[in-house]
């Protein structure tokens, strides 16, 4: 070590402020080209170690904090980069650059005024430039956007939202679409994206249980490291490859059960809750993905908010998974230490707090580690602390690759962007998501010789949701659209809005208001009308962006305490039923419904979540036979609120049931319907006995017993029989999605190890007992079959 950085390690609480700011020998000098940091073939490490001995005190602060909702100040009159004001504003340069698809921030409507693909470069190339050439130093900026179902910027490619991407159960699907995504915002010049989202949410209220792959941390693991992978690469990639982008996992943790449902609410679980639960599918990422970023959740775990939990992020996340990379802060979270947590009693003490718990950068204004430096002039924070987070964040710049290639090329980027292999991408992706609820035998629709009338109807028949975080891809397809095209001159196509939702469906305006009774039930007089020429009804019914979404605060809300179809749609639903004819629900929505009358009623029913861009072509292939669904639910659709919590691994003390009401779910986890139809056999061991270090593998037999080729997904589930602490009633330990041929029979194999059967005991520890274990198969967590593995001392 260098005599001036361990001078500057010992002493930093006692050095005057003029002292830290140029006490290093390097700081305030020319850089000369031959510096280690400058040369691409030096080890990272090195590089890092040279760079931060370079630094300033100011320097350094610049690299973690973040331009985002305070953009306008460095842009001119016509919403370009003004290198002058830039200077100005940030003499030291800046660590990172928020949403720079966006045109100045969380101004609603973001998307729609925001900046296309080559205005989006332009900026970036420009911003890049500056810093590269006009910082002492040099150092590029570290853009981020965010990715959840596609990037979320004008033309990108818009994939299904992530809990219907999680219906589909397939692995292989999330890492390929993850690569799309990565390579469109990787060609904007962009190198981490705020993406996926692996909270398991148990609390159907929640408004952003649309972003997470649902209620099960097996599930939620296994497609997270397919996301990461696909974003980054596989093989455990932590330096990018060209088209690749550092993935942010989110949000450790708890944030999927907050009390009373209600987004950032405390979190009242036990550390074995958390372990069971929870951290699994954070942990699976951490330790078999090249992972880089991790975002805290806003939420707080037993009366400490997880930006100031050291247990956290630095004895689990760290110590116990190691994690190697930089955490980041959601947005605002470290100022909320003090605003609404009140744990500080302001942004300094706030900015104390995180940096002691380990996050590295302050996101998205960095307006509490602003005044980090003169918490170091003050003696309050040590120059070392601050020093730890910069070489994070350093290290994730040299690891994209942003001091060689800082700049990005717009003819590429529009080549690449939304092209015809990404769009074909959107529609096999809804396909395979759409899940079946219902069917008494009127799916799929004929169209026959006789020219049917058919009517559409519903409040998104002719609008293509695309759910939260959304971008504004080229084009979309709503399901009105969708059904023309399929049918075009074979049947007559009957259109009535039924009901309008909500008045405004823009996801980032903060009123939400619902549509007027008196009007809507003018549209549902019209509807019937329309309906009663019609040979099938095919209603879509469910959300808007609005009525399900992130509640980010007291003026953005999106919980809700009612899990029933919002406004006029019930009416609507039970008028067009009246007339007596064959009527599909589509459900377009972000959240289980709790549905009791119209599942008994309707004479079918998909599930479509939010399907992304061509949602409405996917639909229709579905409806009318071309594509045979194959999703499988991965929450749990209660019968009503009052079920809550309500998810198919409890334990074996709950569920015993209400008066008056039936105690079973409307739908379970995992359930999902065919055209086809299979039979499975019961699960078959290799042994029937293994040792607690052992494994064993489980066949389990599928046939087709139809005349339709179809896919069927093999679910693995394990009991614990008798254990030294209360365990689930069955947990999810492997799945797999096959397609079977007519008649054909396959046996599908897994392979079941220590991670099955371990769980916490009494001491905390995470242990294997001996003893007998229910190892069940099955296409659902409610139809399965079952055999008893023994595992010896």
């Amino acid at each position: 070590m260098k005599l001036s950085a361990l001078v500057l390690l010992l002493c930093a609480a006692s050095v005057p402020a003029t002292a830290i700011s140029s006490s290093n020998a390097f700081a305030q000098t020319a850089v000369p080209a031959s510096a280690t940091y400058k040369n691409p073939d030096a080890p990272i490490a090195a590089r890092v170690d040279d760079l931060l001995a370079r630094m300033t005190l100011e320097e350094k602060i610049a690299q973690i904090i973040t331009i985002w909702d305070n953009k306008p100040e460095i842009f001119d009159d016509k919403g370009e980069f003004d290198p002058v004001k830039m200077s100005a504003k940030f003499p030291n340069g800046i660590g990172q650059f928020a949403r720079p698809s966006d045109a100045k921030g969380p101004a609603s409507p973001r998307i729609a005024a925001g900046r296309d693909v080559r205005g989006t470069i332009r900026l970036v190339n420009a911003m890049q430039k500056h810093a590269v050439t006009k910082t002492r130093l040099g150092i590029p900026i570290l853009m981020h956007e965010e990715g959840l179902h596609g990037y979320a910027a004008l033309d990108a490619t818009s994939f299904p939202q992530s809990i219907a991407l999680a219906s589909s159960w397939d692995p292989a699907l999330l890492r390929e679409i993850n690569v799309v995504i990565g390579r469109e915002i990787r060609a904007r010049g962009v190198h981490l994206a705020l993406s996926p989202v692996v909270d398991v949410a148990r609390d159907p209220r929640w408004g952003r249980i649309e972003e997470t792959f649902g209620e099960d941390p097996y599930l939620a693991g296994e497609l997270g490291v397919a996301a990461v992978e696909g974003l980054q690469g596989e093989n455990k990639a932590s330096v990018l490859a060209p088209g690749k982008v550092f993935a942010t996992l989110k949000h450790l943790t708890g944030h999927g059960q907050p009390e009373s449902g209600t987004n950032v609410g405390p979190a009242s679980i036990s550390e074995r809750v958390l372990r069971e639960y929870f951290f699994p599918p954070f942990e699976q990422v951490v330790r078999r993905t090249g992972i880089q970023a991790v975002m805290a959740s806003y939420n707080e775990i037993d009366g400490v908010p997880s930006h100031a939990n050291k247990w956290l992020l630095g004895d689990v996340l760290r110590g116990e998974w190691g994690f190697k990379g930089a955490v980041v802060s959601d947005y605002y979270a470290i100022d909320e230490l003090a605003g609404r947590h009140a744990i500080a009693k302001d942004k300094s003490e706030a900015a104390i707090l995180a940096l002691a718990a380990g996050v590295d950068s302050d996101l998205p204004t960095g307006a509490s580690f602003s005044t980090l430096a003169e918490s170091v002039r003050n003696g309050k924070v040590s120059l070392a602390a601050v020093d730890q987070a910069v070489r994070r964040m350093l290290d994730m710049k040299f690891r994209a690759g942003l001091f060689e290639k800082p700049f990005a090329d717009a003819d590429a980027a529009v080549k690449i962007t939304n092209n015809a292999d990404a769009r074909a991408l959107a529609l096999k992706s809804a396909q395979r998501s759409i899940t079946l609820l219902k069917n008494d035998g009127t799916l799929p629709l004929s169209l026959g010789t006789t020219k049917p009338k058919i009517a559409v109807i519903g409040p998104s028949a002719n609008v293509a949701r695309l759910g939260g975080y959304y971008g504004q891809p080229p084009v979309t397809v709503p399901i009105l659209e969708g059904i023309k095209t399929k049918v075009g001159n074979r049947a007559t196509i009957l259109f009535a809005q039924g009901v309008k939702i909500t008045e405004n469906d823009d996801w980032w305006a903060d009123e939400v208001k619902l549509a007027d009774p008196a009007e809507n039930r003018k549209l549902i007089a019209e509807a019937v009308e329309t309906a009663k020429g019609a040979d099938q009804i095919i209603l879509t019914l469910g959300d808007t962006e609005q009525t399900s979404r992130e509640g980010w605060a007291e003026s953005h809300l999106g919980d809700r305490d009612s899990l029933d179809l919002v406004g006029e749609q019930q009416e609507l639903f039970d008028a067009l039923r009246a007339l007596g004819k064959p009527i599909t629900v589509v459900l377009i929505n972000g959240r289980p419904a709790s549905i009791t009358k119209i599942s008994t009623e309707a004479n079918a029913i998909l599930e479509g979540w939010y399907l992304g861009e061509q949602g409405g072509n996917a639909v229709a292939d579905v409806l009318f036979g071309t594509v045979n669904p194959g999703g499988k639910l991965p929450v749990t659709f209660p019968r009503s609120v009052g079920q809550l919590p309500f998810t198919y691994n409890h334990k074996p003390t709950a569920r015993r049931g209400y008066l008056f009401a039936d105690k079973s779910p409307l739908y379970p986890f995992g359930f999902g319907l065919s055209y086809s139809t299979f039979e499975l056999g019961a699960p078959v061991l290799s042994s029937p006995t293994i040792a607690r270090n052992g494994s064993v593998k489980v066949t389990v037999s599928v046939k087709n017993t139809s005349n339709r080729a179809g896919d069927e997904t093999v679910q693995i589930y394990v009991r614990d029989k008798v254990s030294s602490v209360t365990r689930s009633v069955m947990d999810l330990k492997a799945f797999q999605r096959v397609t079977l041929a007519p008649g054909e029979t396959r046996d599908v194999s897994f392979t079941l190890g220590t991670d099955a059967f371990h769980f916490w005991n009494d001491k905390m520890q995470r242990v294997v007992e001996p003893g007998d274990f229910e190892i069940m198969a099955g296409n659902s967590s409610a139809n399965v079959k079952s055999t008893t593995l023994t595992i010896t001392e």
